[in-house]
């Protein structure tokens, strides 16, 4: 059985193989699930700018078709 030292709350521990590939399959989940939620944030967020941004908005088809009746 082959052992590996991983770095648990600032102190290093001598694991197991498999183990020391879970916890780093789950930190490389965590970061990939923030990384998406950061990167969907940044579209979100330049979205509502551009929309809050736009001098000269143009009225949804539905309110335009109600003026013109």
């Amino acid at each position: 059985m082959s052992y590996e030292t991983t770095n648990v709350d600032g102190e290093e521990k001598v694991v197991r193989e498999d183990v020391a590939k879970k916890h780093r399959g789950v930190t490389w989940a965590l970061l990939s699930i923030g990384g998406f939620i950061l990167i969907a944030g940044a579209l979100l967020f330049s979205g509502l700018l551009s929309i809050a941004a736009d001098p000269d908005p143009e009225p949804s088809p539905a309110i335009s078709n109600q003026a013109a009746q």
